[in-house]
C-alpha cells in the first residue's frame, strides 16, 4: 500500500492518493487533476474512487473531471447534497481498494457533513485517517463557515458543540499510532493554529493538539470560536460550486481571450492587476487592485472581489498571465474573468510615493490605516493613533477613513498593504493615498 501526498502551497491545501494492488482513490483532490492522472499513468493503477471530506470552502475539486476521465465513482455523505452522480458513503460503509479498506467516520463539526476516512490494511489494522477539516496538526476546522453555506447548514455555536462530540466521540478513542492526514496546513483560512507540519500521529496530537485535551464543552466551545480569521467572500461561492461539480479546468481556461490593448477593456469594469507593487504604481489603469501573484493571491482575490463581479487581468508577461488564470481557477473565480491584457506600459508614475523620513518625524501629521486582522493588532500595535480596518472589510468600510489628512496604510511585511493601497486609491480619489510598504519593519 502507498500513500502519495499532494500540497499545494498558495492555498496550504493538502490532498492524497491511496494505491494498493493495482487499484487507487484520491483524496479530496485540487482543481488540476493532472497531477492524480499523470501518478495513475506512470503505476498502471485503475481509479476506483474520488472521495470527499465535504463540500469545500477555500478551494474548487476536481472530483467532477476526475470521475468524467475515469469513470471513478465520486463517494462522499449523503447530507451532502450534490448536484451530479455520485456515491452515498457514510457511516458503516466499506470501500475495498486492492487489499487495503476505507471506513468513513461522520464527524461533524467543521460542516454538518463532514466525513473522516479511516485506512485500514489487509489485516484489518488500521493505518491512517485521512480528517479533511476536521482535524489538523495542532488545531480543529472552524465552526463558522456553514451558517450560510451547504445543503445542511449549522450556526457556529451548535457546530462548535458537534466538534467538541466528534473528538470525544470518534476522535479520541481511536489508536495511538494511526497517522493524521489533514486537507490542511499552517496558512489555511479554515483554522488557526495549524502547524507547520504536514501530518502526525493521533498520539502525538493527544499530546500536543489543544483540542484533544481535557476541556469541559464550555471551554472547548469557548476557544474554538475565539479569533478565527476573516471569511473571504468566496467561501460560500466554492462551497455550492463544489456540490455543482465544476467545469473541467483547461477548457474553461481557455475560453479566456487575451486582449491587445489597454482600450479594449469597458470603461468602469473591475480590473485585477497582478504585477509587482512598483511596476502598478508606476502606471495602471483605473479600477485596477493590485493583487500579486508573489504572495496569496488566491485568497485576497477571493477576499477582495466578489463571486458575482467580473474582471479583467492584467499581468506584465504572458507566464504570468498564465498563471494569474491558472491560480484564480483553483477558487473557481476563471469564470469571472472576461479577458486578460498583458501591460508592459512604459513609467510615468501615477502611483505616490512616501516620503518614510517625513513621515517618521511627524506621524500625526498622517492618517494611519492598519490593515492587519485584530489579532495582529492587539499583538503587535505599530501606531497608537492609527485605525484598524481589516483588508477584507476595506471596501465596504473605506468611507469611515478621514480625509482631512493624507492617508498611510499599512500591514505586518508589504503584500496586503499594495491590495489597500490601490482600493483606497480609488475609494478616496481626492485624498493622497501612500503605502508605507515593507518599510513598515522600521516602526515595528
Amino acid at each position: 500500500m502507498h500513500i502519495e501526498s499532494y500540497y499545494d502551497e498558495s492555498l496550504a491545501h493538502a490532498s492524497y492518493l491511496v494505491l494498493s494492488d493495482g487499484e487507487a482513490v484520491v483524496i479530496d483532490p485540487q482543481r488540476d487533476p493532472a497531477p492524480y492522472l499523470d501518478f495513475l499513468k506512470a503505476r498502471s493503477a485503475k481509479l476506483i474512487g474520488v472521495l470527499e471530506t465535504h463540500p469545500h470552502a477555500d478551494f474548487v475539486s476536481s472530483h467532477l473531471e476526475l470521475h468524467r476521465h475515469t469513470g471513478a465513482p465520486i463517494y462522499h455523505s449523503k447530507m451532502l447534497g450534490a448536484k451530479y452522480e455520485h456515491q452515498a458513503f457514510d457511516e458503516g460503509d466499506t470501500l475495498t481498494v486492492g487489499s487495503a479498506s476505507i471506513h468513513p467516520l461522520h464527524t461533524p463539526g467543521h460542516s454538518p457533513d463532514s466525513l473522516t476516512y479511516l485506512l485500514k490494511d489487509s489485516a484489518g489494522k488500521g493505518v491512517a485517517i485521512f480528517t479533511g477539516d476536521t482535524l489538523f496538526i495542532g488545531d480543529v476546522g472552524r465552526p463558522d463557515l456553514r451558517e450560510k453555506a451547504g445543503n445542511t447548514q449549522g450556526k457556529r455555536e451548535e457546530l462548535a458543540s458537534m466538534m467538541y462530540k466528534t473528538i470525544q466521540e470518534k476522535i479520541k478513542p481511536l489508536d495511538d499510532h494511526l497517522i493524521v492526514y489533514p486537507a490542511h496546513g499552517a496558512g489555511s483560512l479554515c483554522g488557526k493554529n495549524m502547524s507547520d507540519e504536514r501530518s502526525s500521529t493521533l498520539g502525538q496530537q493527544r499530546e500536543e493538539n489543544w483540542a484533544l485535551q481535557d476541556l469541559t464543552e464550555e471551554a472547548f466551545v469557548r476557544e474554538l470560536l475565539d479569533g478565527q480569521p476573516h471569511i473571504p467572500h468566496y467561501f460560500s461561492y466554492a462551497v455550492e460550486l463544489n456540490r455543482k461539480g465544476a467545469p473541467d479546468l483547461q477548457p474553461s481556461l481557455d475560453r479566456i481571450d487575451r486582449i491587445g490593448r489597454p482600450d479594449q477593456i469597458p470603461a468602469g469594469i473591475r480590473i485585477v492587476d497582478v504585477r509587482e507593487q512598483k511596476s502598478f504604481k508606476n502606471n495602471h489603469l483605473e479600477h485596477s487592485y493590485n493583487i500579486q501573484l508573489s504572495g496569496k493571491y488566491e485568497t485576497w482575490l477571493g477576499s477582495v472581489v466578489k463571486p458575482d463581479e467580473p474582471f479583467y487581468l492584467i499581468a506584465g508577461s504572458p507566464e504570468a498571465l498564465r498563471e494569474a488564470k491558472y491560480r484564480a481557477a483553483r477558487i473557481g473565480y476563471e469564470a469571472l474573468i472576461k479577458g486578460g491584457l498583458v501591460f508592459a506600459a512604459t513609467a510615468r508614475a501615477n502611483g505616490q510615493y512616501l516620503d518614510t523620513e517625513a513621515f517618521a518625524k511627524k506621524t500625526e501629521d498622517y492618517t494611519i490605516v492598519d490593515i492587519r486582522q485584530p489579532g495582529e493588532v492587539e499583538t503587535n500595535k505599530v501606531f497608537d493613533h492609527a485605525i484598524n480596518i481589516p483588508l477584507a472589510e476595506l471596501r465596504e468600510r473605506a468611507s469611515e477613513i478621514p480625509t482631512d489628512k493624507p492617508v498611510v496604510v499599512h500591514c505586518a511585511g508589504g503584500y496586503r498593504s499594495a491590495v489597500g493601497y490601490s482600493i483606497l486609491e480609488e475609494a478616496l480619489p481626492h485624498t493622497r493615498i501612500f503605502d508605507l510598504s515593507d518599510d513598515v519593519k522600521k516602526f515595528q
